[in-house]
């Protein structure tokens, strides 16, 4: 089954359509009265294709109102960036997508925010957001290029400073690409980055593509034009081999990363080929060594 709607000048495909899938279920999270956060403008950037593709990738294993993840992983991530960022910051949203971050969350001064994703999704999001005269919080530089490829020109291109602290958040992202460019952009955000800049990343581990019950989704984003391509079952290795410290590696139901939404706690640890999501943060310390080579081989226990 394809979920089919009119083409529009909005008209978004492929990866870049989840972005609106991803609005819808956080339109959903801003409509409950214990909302984890309050995202005023994702119902507009879902809009009604954005409702059909929540319903169409809805499993049968999910509770009635969703999936706790994606809220919970909006709100972890909410939370890092409200601790990391500092007064005259970058931030760089990797795969930013329908994020409005720069629009609902309150920044020190002087933040800088770099949007980087595909042309179509941030124009599509301008198009969206000049309907309601909403104006960003910060400074917000958007940067259209694609992540499977070199996007660093255009980001230096758009103003971004390596000499300053940054603050990476790639949400949603990593495992649509494959393990050779998840592992690259993980290594050009280091390379790109000051001492004391921060990355948080969300990542899956390969359990997901073995688990019988995970196929009829996996396939239903694969007819969609946007199949999970990368997990792993290291995620602070990953992060170690693209040139950052590790600080803190945890999963959505676990002791800050709960918010009262998973009531039984966190995955076990030692409970193997289950479905994991990765939350993790890593930042790069004064005296630091460079990051390894594009060419370094990838974690191991990837997916591809």
């Amino acid at each position: 089954m394809r979920v089919e709607v009119a083409a529009t000048d909005d008209d978004l495909s492929g990866v870049a359509r989840t972005a609106r899938w991803t609005a819808a279920a956080r339109a959903r999270e801003t409509a409950r009265p214990d909302r984890l956060f309050d995202d005023p403008y994702a119902a507009l950037l879902a809009g009604a294709d954005g409702e059909a593709l929540l319903r169409h990738f809805h499993t049968g294993r999910a509770a009635a109102d969703g999936n706790p993840v994606l809220p919970i992983r909006t709100r972890w991530f909410d939370d890092v960036l409200r601790d990391s960022v500092t007064e005259g910051c970058q931030v760089v949203g990797l795969g930013a997508g329908l994020d409005t971050r720069a629009y609902r969350l309150d920044w020190p001064a002087g933040t800088v925010l770099f949007e980087v994703d595909q042309a179509s999704v941030l124009t599509y999001k301008r198009r969206r957001l000049a309907r309601v005269g909403t104006v960003p919080r910060c400074e917000c530089r958007t940067v259209a290029t694609d992540l499977t490829g070199e996007w660093e020109p255009a980001l230096l291109d758009a103003g971004f400073d390596p000499a300053a602290r940054t603050v990476w958040f790639a949400e949603g992202l990593l495992f649509y690409l494959p393990a050779a460019r998840a592992a690259a952009a993980a290594r050009q955000a280091a390379r790109l980055s000051a001492a004391g800049s921060r990355i948080a990343v969300d990542l899956i581990g390969t359990g997901i593509f073995r688990l019988r019950y995970m196929r009829p989704f996996l396939d239903k984003l694969a007819r969609a034009g946007s199949p999970w391509r990368f997990g792993t079952d290291t995620p602070a290795e990953f992060l170690r081999q693209a040139g950052w410290a590790v600080e803190r590696i945890t999963e959505p139901g676990a002791a800050g990363a709960n918010y009262g939404r998973w009531p039984q706690g966190g995955v076990p640890a030692d409970f193997p080929n289950l479905p994991r999501s990765y939350l993790a943060t890593a930042g790069l310390p004064t005296g630091r060594p460079g990051p390894p080579p594009d060419d370094a081989p990838a974690a191991s226990g990837d997916h591809r």
